[in-house]
């Protein structure tokens, strides 16, 4: 099975912490959609397999219209076989869910609702520039559970000043409407974006790593304690309600990315489209490729392996690197691993090495320190 990402790149406005491509001009969303659709039809030919997952990301998918949304997704059952019963998702902000669009998508074949909630407190929001209010995301969350089974929301911690009683209140919030999967992340501070220069000009507090781990552990231990399985560093689902998309990417199957900025992956290269959108629609229009290739080497999929294995429940299984990549690799992995199960940040049972509870918050830093170079 093989998953489709469609990149749509358009935002209303720019939130503080992000460095996704987007842009805020409308101005070539038609020629932009246009040349999604051609994109598909000139890359049909690299799934060769039934397509279980169709994800809408960006930038704000939400922000197309619900015939613009057909259209993609009429076209992208055209094109290719399609499973029984596929999720497709599509990102949402809560400042595009009227009631009659939750109604008119849960019309649709979309089955699946991710939300940008972040937060469920205006100073928030505001900190980070959302283009939501509070009350807009309770308003919709309330109607769209109403006609959606399957909605993800997305939670920002370790924002500047967030009181853990707000952070809990943000979880029991998610709790108590039922929500079945919940993606959390920690605000980072990319370069160049405006969180950074605001926290270099001191209009905004920087952020604090230990109140973030405070946050990720507190947030673990009550999501667990209320039926959710953490699955993957940022994700907790209800059972049978992983994502499938994001599971396909942690567990090395293959995708393909459509639209400015997005990925693709075949099993043994990896492609990233071009990060420019009028450069990326006049390609198009030339019948031009608009990505670039890499041919992954053994040790960027033994990287990658350890990366995505260490984030999720299902770990690093010493056996599959022995067998893909030879003893060699696996005994520097057990090495170079020693000093984290010392520390009780890794374990190993039954020939899988996983991170344990103190250890999964620095599960990326533990990856990159067992990383083999070139």
């Amino acid at each position: 099975m093989a998953g489709i990402y469609i990149h749509i790149p358009f935002c209303k406005q720019a939130c503080h912490y992000c460095d996704f491509h987007f842009s805020t001009s409308l101005k070539h969303k038609d020629r932009m959609l246009t040349a999604i659709l051609a994109e598909l039809q000139m890359r049909k030919h690299e799934i060769n397999e039934s397509v279980e997952t169709i994800y809408f990301g960006g930038g704000t998918p939400s922000l197309l219209s619900v015939s613009e949304i057909n259209t993609i997704v009429d076209h992208v059952y055209d094109l290719f076989e399609v499973a029984p019963n596929p999720e497709i998702t599509l990102e949402a902000n809560p400042d595009d869910l009227t009631s009659e669009k939750i109604i008119a998508l849960s019309q649709t074949k979309i089955n699946r609702l991710s939300i940008g909630v972040q937060s469920i407190f205006d100073e928030d929001l505001k900190l980070m520039n959302r283009a939501h209010t509070a009350t807009e995301s309770i308003k919709n969350l309330k109607t769209a559970i109403q006609y959606f089974k399957n909605i993800s929301v997305d939670l920002i911690y370790g924002i500047p000043n967030m009181s853990l009683q707000n952070w809990d209140q943000n979880i029991q919030f998610m709790i108590d409407l039922e929500i079945p999967h919940i993606s959390c992340y920690a605000l980072t501070v990319e370069p160049k974006t405006a969180l950074d220069k605001l926290i270099k000009k001191g209009t905004i507090d920087p952020t604090d790593d230990k109140q973030a781990h405070q946050h990720f552990l507190h947030l673990i231990d009550k999501l667990k304690n209320n039926g959710y399985e953490h699955y993957e560093m940022s994700n907790f689902s209800k059972a049978n309600f992983h994502s499938k998309n994001n599971s396909a990417y942690w567990l090395g199957k293959k995708y393909l990315g459509i639209g400015p900025s997005a990925h693709s992956y075949d099993g043994k290269n990896r492609s990233w489209n071009i990060s420019n959108n009028l450069i990326y629609i006049n390609k198009i229009e030339a019948n031009q490729p608009a990505f670039e290739i890499e041919q992954l080497t053994k040790n960027d999929r033994y990287n990658e392996y350890i990366m995505t294995g260490l984030r999720t429940i299902w770990g690093v299984d010493l056996l599959i690197i022995e067998q893909n990549f030879g003893p060699n690799y696996k005994n520097y992995l057990l090495n170079e691993a020693q000093p984290f199960v010392e520390k009780k940040q890794l374990e190993i049972e039954n020939n899988i090495l996983k991170t344990t509870r103190d250890g999964k918050f620095f599960s990326d830093g533990i990856s990159a320190s067992l990383f083999k170079v070139d």
